[in-house]
């Protein structure tokens, strides 16, 4: 426990100096934050005009929307993924290096399976609950053919389990095999830690090696604000807000849970479980949960709620370059959300009746599903495939939901990433891996607009 407790310290004390530093220059001056925000904004309010006024029009759709918002959106977002890798194998293993104990590593793992999972179960019944009193899909009449879905088959948890290990490590960073990753990252720490005086000379290297890739962070985020912009302006000019009106039962029903799940159980962990102010960590959240939302990947976001987790929450790397990753790859309170409502809808929309049993099994297979699907491509549909199968209902009630689902993508990607750093702050305070300091500072970490 030792290491755990004092590890980061001179790390800590430095970003406090840094963020002192930062924040007196942030006086009278645009945040990042603020900028994020304000892009977010703008892109809805100016995808929303185009989708109403030049809905038709071949010049804004092929020129404004797919090539210019298109083109600078796909260049943000590749700019992400492009840390992505890096940034998790060398800030993994630097914070493996650092805890420089096994079995702490062993005990935060644990930690992060259990609080994933239980909040994942919390998400999908309080879902389940909302949709039964709200009943959405019950003034829809559909009989088993009316629509047209097909859903590809998730692999078997056995051969989920036995894909963990790479056989080439360098092929799952090519693939951007996230679980395949974390594995070898932590197989490695551990060996450069065991390696004892030999290992400390790579432990320096992922050190520094670990610096420079958070700068790079910081280069990708100065395009941040224009990025945010496109995307989402590109998202509304091609969704609009008609396509929400048929299905607007179902798509408020979802957002309420999803906020209930985020406010709710959320801010009561962090207050109760992690005596934390709620207020202030959702505060600081901000930033993150609007990258989450324009991109709608947990993935291409690690690099954003990382630096959050460490430079705004106060999270020391050794806790955090673990439970995040893991946490976008496994984490999927946002989708299993979705899939208890869409469950309700489906079921309403072909008037099939469901009971308790229904509802628990639900539960249950969509909880161990957001573990056993992790990496496949299409993870929400899949793992809704999966739950409709397991009670009986058709698959091909799917394509009901597709319209609105880009949307929901956006929105409950930001809560899977709001879980993902709520767990990694509970567990790093309960490791005494946690500057609270950091936490209570509303400056800390705060990054003026256009510097890295």
């Amino acid at each position: 426990m030792a290491p755990v407790a004092g590890a980061g310290k001179g790390r800590f004390t430095g970003r406090r100096r840094r963020w002192k530093r930062e924040s007196e220059g942030t006086v009278g001056k645009a945040t990042l934050t603020t900028q994020i925000i304000v892009a977010m904004l703008a892109g809805a309010v100016v995808g929303i005009a185009i989708n109403v006024i030049w809905p038709d029009s071949a010049f804004v759709r092929d020129i404004v929307v797919d090539g210019l918002f298109g083109t600078i959106g796909a260049i943000f977002v590749s700019g992400l993924k492009m840390l992505v890798v890096p940034l998790v194998l060398v800030s993994l293993v630097s914070g493996v290096t650092t805890l420089g104990d096994v079995a702490a590593l062993g005990r935060i793992g644990a930690k992060a399976l259990v609080f994933y999972l239980g909040t994942t179960a919390i998400a999908i019944t309080i879902a389940l609950v909302l949709a039964a009193v709200v009943s959405p899909g019950s003034a829809i009449e559909l009989q088993s053919d009316a629509a047209g879905f097909e859903a590809s088959e998730a692999p078997p948890l056995s051969q989920v389990i036995t894909d963990l290990v790479p056989s080439n490590p360098v092929a799952a960073m090519a693939d951007g095999n996230m679980l395949q990753i974390i594995v070898f990252a932590i197989l490695f720490g551990v060996a450069v830690t065991l390696a004892g005086e030999r290992g400390q000379h790579v432990k320096n290297l992922f050190e520094d090696l670990n610096a420079v890739v958070m700068h790079l962070v910081g280069i990708v985020m100065i395009i941040a604000p224009i990025g945010v912009f496109c995307l989402i302006a590109r998202t509304f000019a091609d969704q609009g807000l008609d396509v929400i009106l048929p299905l607007a039962k179902y798509f408020f029903t979802v957002l309420a849970a999803l906020a209930a799940h985020a406010f709710g159980t959320y801010g009561l962990l962090l207050s109760v479980v992690g005596r934390l102010n709620p207020l202030r960590f959702f505060s600081k959240m901000r930033a993150a949960a609007v990258f989450a939302f324009s991109t709608a990947s947990s993935n291409a976001t690690i690099p954003v709620t990382l630096k959050t987790a460490e430079e705004r929450l106060g999270v020391d790397n050794g806790v955090a370059s673990f439970t995040v990753p893991l946490g976008a790859t496994i984490n999927m309170d946002g989708t299993a959300i979705m899939q208890g409502v869409a469950t309700v809808f489906i079921a309403n929309a072909y008037g099939v009746d469901l009971g308790v049993g229904e509802f628990l099994t639900v539960i249950l297979t969509a909880t161990l599903a957001s573990v056993g699907t992790a990496g496949v491509p299409g993870v929400g549909l899949i793992m809704l495939a999966m739950v409709l199968r397991q009670v009986g209902l058709p698959v091909e009630g799917i394509a009901l939901i597709i319209g609105v689902d880009r949307l929901l993508d956006m929105t409950r990607t930001a809560v899977n990433i709001t879980g993902d750093a709520t767990v990694t702050t509970i567990i790093a305070q309960s490791e005494k891996a946690f500057d609270r300091e950091t936490f209570d500072n509303p400056e800390a970490g705060v990054i003026e607009a256009g510097k890295a």
